[in-house]
């Protein structure tokens, strides 16, 4: 038997949210279609190395899926009357075809309308979240967790948690995109989980590469697709302008064998000058709104003043270290203070970079993670404390689980000793 090539690979990842979201949409069922997905995946994977792949990939999926879908219901249905269970039944129009005038292909927007039903209010922010970097974003269990520091067996109860809500629920969980309101509300839910899947695609958490720029490229492309939906929301149009500035660097982020390229030490004129213009042009045009600035839009404009300078040494760092202590007003976390901590180092000395750090050792968000002590290391090798850096780095390569992060790591505590 074949085995499936790269780009059927990337194929399937792409295509997986668009054909869960195209069998949600007409049937429900939102547990048993990801279910139904999973099996017409594997079928394509088998299949398509051995007979070629199909002339429209989606559209083989969705009705393989669907006559999946179709079979796992009926049996569940039969199964429900074997229990007596009649009166729970879910209708059998329910997952029946849809008349003819229905049976289109999916949109592209099927996948944000995905991303809003993940995102239901009836779910709480963290049970929305694992859903939905699952089911939209692709992501394991295992990234999922690391992408929000907690245990991975605690992010698969959240995920099984989630998946039960929406069983249990039925029909108040409706496949439409929500309107007024309720969109409203959603949206701060979806923005951040798109930046979630922006941030594990543009520095993956784990495996031997650095970045994976099929999620980065998924999470700038549903970007795009929320704002065409809302032009004129600042933080949708700013987390789209802070997307691209960033993603903007990644090819001068690795070298030729895959390792770590740090900011300072980047070759700028490998940056993607189309996507900095871009992107520029986005916040600018987003903070001469009237309405209030939101973190993203303060985000992109640090990202901006980054892309902006010739070199590390000619960056405003006093502009970015005010735009952080904004930033730290309008939404506190220990990221944000790591990053601020670096900027203040570049702006008043390493020193007052270190201290900034002493208010996150008790921080329980960040107890085992790599960043604190990667950050730490940096700014004790900038002060000349080369054996203090050293350690520091050491225990960073420790807990990291990315393969290039714990190369470089390592690279800095062994040239420090």
């Amino acid at each position: 038997m074949g085995h499936p090539r790269r780009d059927d690979s990337e194929d399937l990842r792409r295509l997986a949210p668009q054909v869960l979201g195209a069998l949600v949409r007409r049937y429900g069922h939102f547990d048993t279609a990801e279910d139904a997905v999973q099996e017409a995946l594997l079928a394509a994977s088998e299949q398509w190395p051995r007979e070629g792949r199909p002339a429209n990939p989606r559209g083989w999926l969705i009705k393989v899926a669907a006559r999946r879908l179709t079979d796992l219901l009926r049996s569940e249905e039969a199964r429900r009357r074997r229990e007596e269970n009649a009166a729970r039944l879910t209708p059998r129009d329910a997952w029946h075809a849809p008349p003819p005038g229905e049976s289109r292909l999916p949109t592209e927007d099927d996948t944000l309308t995905l991303l809003f039903l993940c995102c239901h209010p009836a779910l709480s922010e963290t049970l929305q979240t694992a859903l939905t970097l699952r089911a939209v974003g692709g992501l394991t269990t295992a990234e999922i967790a690391r992408a929000h520091l907690v245990p991975e067996a605690t992010m698969a109860q959240r995920i099984s948690r989630a998946k039960q809500r929406i069983r249990t629920a039925g029909g108040h969980f409706r496949f439409e995109q929500p309107a007024g309101q309720e969109r409203a509300t959603r949206l701060t839910a979806v923005l951040k989980i798109l930046y979630l899947i922006f941030n594990e695609g543009y520095t993956a958490t784990s495996g031997p590469s650095l970045q994976r720029a099929d999620l980065a490229a998924e999470a700038i492309r549903l970007t795009r697709a929320a704002v065409r939906l809302l032009p004129d929301d600042g933080e949708t149009t700013g987390l789209l302008a802070l997307m691209l500035l960033t993603d903007a660097r990644r090819a001068a982020r690795t070298g030729a064998d895959g390792s770590l390229v740090p900011l300072a030490e980047q070759d700028r004129g490998r940056w993607d000058k189309a996507a900095i213009d871009e992107g520029v042009a986005l916040i600018t045009g987003a903070l001469r709104s009237p309405a209030p600035v939101g973190p993203y839009q303060i985000q992109a404009a640090i990202a901006a003043v980054h892309d902006e300078a010739p070199s590390t040494g000619e960056t405003d760092w006093p502009q970015i270290c005010a735009l952080y202590s904004v930033l730290q007003r309008l939404a506190p976390s220990p990221v944000v203070t790591l990053n601020h901590a670096v900027a203040t180092a570049m702006a008043h000395g390493p020193q007052a970079g270190l201290d900034m750090l002493r208010t996150l050792e008790e921080d329980d968000r960040l107890h085992g993670h790599h960043r604190l002590e990667a950050v730490r290391g940096h700014l004790l090798e900038v002060a000349g404390r080369h054996e203090a850096a050293r350690r520091a780095y050491e225990l960073a390569a420790d807990r990291t689980l990315s393969l290039p992060e714990k190369r470089y790591l390592r690279s800095r505590a062994a040239r420090l000793g």
